[in-house]
Formats: C-alpha cells, structure tokens, sequence
C-alpha cells in the first residue's frame, strides 16, 4: 500500500504509519464478498463498530456496546456480506483498496481506486474528545467521502436493521437528514450529500467532499462537513494525548499502541465496564457438517477478563481505566452482599443474561447459531474471586489515583477472600466454563491463593497485622494444596484438575500471578510437558481432553502469549521472542487478533477483536523487549 501521508485531510501528517491493508476487487460483478475477521474497530467507549477492508461497516450495537445490532452484516454472510445490515461506500468499477488508521489513533482511513485510477477515500471514526471539562462520547459514528484523484462515481448504502432483520423499520426523510424509526430507537443520519441519493442509495459523481454523522434523534446545530471535520480534528488530538502518556517498551511500540488503543475501545467508560469481545457468535472454529457452533456472545464484563485488562494497561502506566472498572466493580460486589458472584455481568451491572438463539440471523458465513445472552453466569467459577481482588489491589499501592483503596475496600475485598477461602478446594464450571463438567480446577484454586496471598499483602499496607497473618496463612494452606494436588507425578507437571492427568494452559498463569519462582523445576517441567502436548510450533491449545463439543482444533491465542511470558521467565528468552514475533505476524492487517487461530490457515477465528487476544500483545512486548536505557 502507498503511504497516506499524501492525504489532503486534517490529519494527514499523521495518517498511516500503522498497520495497513490492502484488496482486490470482488471477482465479479455484484458478487459479494465473503465476510473475515480483516477487520478494523472503531470507537469511543460509547459504541464499538466493526469495518472491513473497503469501508464497509458490518457490525455496529447502538447505543450500548451490549445493544441490539444496527449493523450485522457480519453475522448474516451465509451467501457473502449482504448491503442490508451494512452501511457502504461503493465504488464503481473498484478495483483495490487499501486501508490503514492515522497513527496513534481510533481514525480509520480507507481508500478505493478503479480501474481509470479515480479514487475516493473513506474516513470513520467515533467521535471522542473533551468539551467544558466533560467526555464527548456520543452513541455516534462519522464518515466522511473524500474524492482523490478523477470523478469517481458511487452509491452511498446505509441499512441499519431492527432486532436481527425480524422488527420494523421505518425510514423519513429531512432537508439535509434521514431518520431510521425502529421500536426502542430511533437514528439520524446527518448528511451532506445529495438526501435523495442516499435514501435511494443512486449511483453519483463525487464532486467535492461529503460526510454522514448517524447517532441519536437529535437536530445538529451547525454545518455537517464543519461539524465532521472539526470532530475529526478533535478527535485526533485527544487520541495522540491519550496515547503519549502511555509507557511503552522500546520494542514493537506500534503493536502495543494499537493493542493498548484496542483495549481502551473496549470498555464502556459510562459504567466503566469492559466487555470481553465487540461481538457475538464468531465460531471458535470453521464449523464441520452437523456441528452445532462454538458461538458465544462476548459483549458482556467477565471479571476475569476484565482484571487481564486493567493489568496489561496499568503495565503501561494507563490507571484511568482501572479507575473506572473498579467503580463499576464496587457496584456490583455491594450488590452482592458478599454472596456468590457470578463470572459475568451485564455493562449496566445486569444480573440476569438469559442465552437465547436468533433464529433469523444465519451467522458468520453461515456457520450458527447467532447467541444472544451467556448462560455462563449462571456458572459458579472459583478464579473469579482472585480475579476480583488482583484486579483491585493496585488502588492499595498506587499513590498516583484520584480515589485509592481503604479500609471499607478492604472489607469489600475480605468478603470476597472468605468466598474464595471457602471454595478453594469445590469444584465448579473453571476457566473454559465447561457446561456440563465440574472439577476442582486448578486454575481457580490458584485463583483463590492469588485473593488471599494479595489480600495479606494489602493488608500490609494498610497495616492491619493480624489480618495479614491470617490471610498469609491461608495463602500458605492453599498453596499446599496445589503442589500437592495438582503435581502429576505421571505427567511430570501441573494437571487441569485437583487429583486429575490432563494438561491444561491455564496452570501457566502460575508464573504471572508468582505462585511458583520461574526456575522452579516443577514450573518448567510443566512449561515444556505443555508445549509438547498442546503446542502446534507457536501456538497453543488450551487443554487436551475433551470438552462439550469434542477436542478443540484452533489455538487460544491468549494460551500462545502465555507460553510466551513462560518462556521468558524460565529463561528461554530467545525462544519467546520468535515465538513472539510468530504471533504478531498472525494479527490482521490493521494490527489486531480474535480469540482464536487456525494453525493450520493462519485465519483468526472467534469473537473480535479479543481483549485477552490483545493484552498478549501488550504483555508479551513489555516482558521481552530491550530497556530504553539501552538507546538513550
């Protein structure tokens, strides 16, 4: 692809030094394109949208990140990406494309060139920036059409859906806007271009610049291309600021910036929760004849995950989204009453997450079922109480938060310790929350020796001594247990289960949460008995036996980062940074990965983009790359 710094818009400067991509035209006229995770994430942690490699967006949730999809063409391409459920720019006689976001931002830039060399370029984005000291992230997408080079001609689409295609949609028009009347919502689409030729989505000249701005029901005060470009502007600046504040490690800087940007799209800043994936029902694998999809609807706050996050950014001196997090975290644990709490939540703290099918929605390629809901969180799943306390345990320790832990955060997190002290040794549905399996996973009883060994040492800290004696001996009772337990003296290594033999990727997690000393022969026995038993060159399944649906055939692309980080610290660093190295070179062409991979294609795979996908990036670039001192 040509560089875009020739690119005549405000930001061009900065456009495109991240990653690009580039396609040919489809191979015959009106033929659709087959849907693929080539997809680029835009955003404001308001709304997420998904657009893929010539400026289509195929999935959006409107006005939360858990909504009703607007757009899901992505999840109705059993014949190809259909126009309905998409909103399009089409060139005529189009014949490549290429695609790239302005650096160090959430802006995406896509250009389309036919076959007389005549272009246009597409700019989307969500609008994201600070006004009278106070957040604008409107439940709001941008895109602006700007001619290149010639007279191009194109048709604008715009063909949002109500509930899945089944509801009623009703579109009126305006002097300069069209407005999509569904039950529940209402969008207006501001536009400069020609009202008519939209609604009709007509074929026409692009003499001069255009922008669409869809969002709420709501009458735009000014211009819409000023209004556009002076978003755009702003929205840039606040992107670079954000991003210049990150500590970032000497090595792979673009990769951990758009991992980290990633990340930060993510949570849905109103409440503060961070939503595992922007999708739902990706298939974890291509689906074989008579399977019934490994399809789960991700866009809902796992703790877990959630604590991976806020981890993997903090590791970047980024505190403001934890600080957010562990607000809506303290809610929900006050909703509890230090009871059970369940592995999953709603953006809005909601409890109740039935799992339903669409039967009206084909699915990605076809590949069913469509999920709405997770019935996960009805699981119980032990590792979420270590989860719950290492996600808050550096607002004990960190002086530079505008609210920092106390006493009655520690007694919050007490009662979360007596659950995990109490359930250390119960089994329950694990990590890969199998539906119809329980066993006491040793991943969750080292999730609850990671609560009450944080637990002591928060308590340090708040100097309560006799606390920290009882937690510190708790920790050492349940880290007991483990080596004893959990150590196969046949498999010469860490097993899945208490007393069982299978071999599981979760036990890695030993070294990140320092259960064991990386050289500990037990450790890298364990490190290496895995890598020959679930390992494909660098990737790596997550377990060997068995599961509700038969033996997994894709790689977790989390379980690979792991490997990575426990290559590192058992001192195999050379190992780990081609391992490394091997994995990036599997992210998509905008720099980003799903939760899934086939070893065998190199084609992601799963719910998009992943967070736990993407916090490997981050962690694996801090853990590996060279010191600045080294350079400066």
């Amino acid at each position: 692809m040509q560089a875009m710094d020739t690119v005549t818009a405000p930001t061009a400067a900065t456009a495109a030094t991240a990653a690009t991509a580039a396609t040919a035209a489809t191979t015959a006229a009106g033929a659709r394109r087959q849907a693929s995770l080539e997809l680029a994430v835009l955003g404001n942690c308001t709304v997420g949208a998904l657009v893929d490699a010539v400026g289509r967006i195929v999935w959006c949730c409107m006005p939360r990140l858990d909504s009703a999809p607007v757009f899901d063409a992505l999840l109705q391409s059993a014949g190809g990406l259909p126009d309905d459920g998409s909103m399009v720019v089409e060139l005529d006689g189009m014949v490549r494309s290429e695609q790239a976001y302005d650096a160090r931002t959430a802006i995406l830039r896509t250009r389309l060139w036919d076959t007389l060399g005549q272009g246009v370029e597409i700019v989307d984005f969500a609008p994201r920036f600070v006004t009278r000291d106070r957040a604008f992230r409107p439940a709001q997408l941008v895109r602006r059409i700007v001619p290149l080079a010639g007279r191009p001609r194109i048709r604008i689409v715009v063909r949002p859906r109500a509930d899945w295609g089944a509801g009623e949609l009703h579109m009126t028009r305006g002097s300069h806007h069209l407005r999509y009347v569904m039950p529940g919502l209402t969008l207006r689409l501001n536009t400069s271009a020609p009202v008519t030729y939209v609604a009709d989505a007509s074929w026409f000249v692009l003499a001069t610049s255009v922008a669409l701005l869809l969002g709420p029901d709501e009458t735009l005060g000014g211009n819409i291309d000023d209004t556009a470009r002076e978003f755009e502007e702003r929205t840039s600046h606040y992107w670079q600021r954000w991003t210049r504040r990150l500590a970032v490690p000497l090595e792979w800087q673009d990769a951990v910036l758009r991992a980290a940007i990633t990340l930060k799209l993510c949570q849905y800043e109103d409440t503060g929760a961070i939503v595992a994936a922007l999708t739902t029902s990706v298939p974890e694998a291509p689906a074989r004849a008579g399977e019934f999809g490994r399809n789960w609807d991700y866009r809902y706050c796992w703790l877990r995950d959630a604590f991976f996050v806020v981890r993997a950014l903090n590791g970047l001196a980024e505190v403001g989204t934890m600080e957010g997090y562990l607000q809506w975290l303290h809610n929900v644990l006050r909703g509890t009453h230090g009871g059970r709490v369940q592995p999953l939540y709603g953006v809005g703290l909601e409890a109740d997450l039935p799992e339903s099918i669409v039967a009206q929605a084909a699915g990605y390629r076809g590949m069913g079922p469509v999920r709405v809901g997770n019935q996960a969180h009805e699981h119980f799943q032990h590792d979420v109480y270590g989860s719950i306390v290492l996600g808050a345990a550096q607002s004990f320790h960190d002086q530079r938060l505008f609210r920092r832990g106390d006493g009655a955060d520690f007694a919050l997190l007490e009662a979360m310790g007596e659950q995990a002290w109490r359930l250390h040794d119960q089994p329950d549905a694990g990590i890969w929350e199998l539906r119809t399996r329980a066993r006491v996973h040793t991943s969750s009883t080292l999730m609850c020796w990671a609560a009450c060994d944080r637990l002591a040492r928060i308590a340090d800290a708040l100097v309560q001594p006799a606390r920290a004696v009882l937690w510190r001996e708790r920790a050492e009772h349940i880290r007991a247990l483990i080596l004893e337990r959990a150590w196969s003296v046949e498999r010469n290594a860490f097993v899945e289960s208490l007393g069982g033999r299978d071999l599981d990727a979760s036990v890695l997690l030993m070294g990140e949460v320092g259960f064991l000393p990386p050289q500990d022969p037990r450790f890298v026995a364990t490190v290496e008995a895995i890598e020959r038993h679930l390992g494909d060159g660098p990737f790596l399944r997550r377990y060997e036996a068995a599961d509700d649906f038969g033996l997994p055939r894709t790689a977790f692309n989390v379980c690979s980062f792991w490997r990575v980080d426990a290559l590192a610290r058992i001192g195999r660093r050379d190992e780990a940074r081609a391992a490394f190295e091997a994995l990036l070179a599997r992210r998509n062409a905008l720099g980003l990965l799903s939760e899934d991979l086939d070893p065998s294609t190199g084609e992601l795979w799963g719910n998009f983009p992943q967070t736990y996908s993407m916090v490997g990036i981050v962690n694996g670039a801090i853990r590996l790359s060279a010191p600045w001192d080294g350079v400066v």
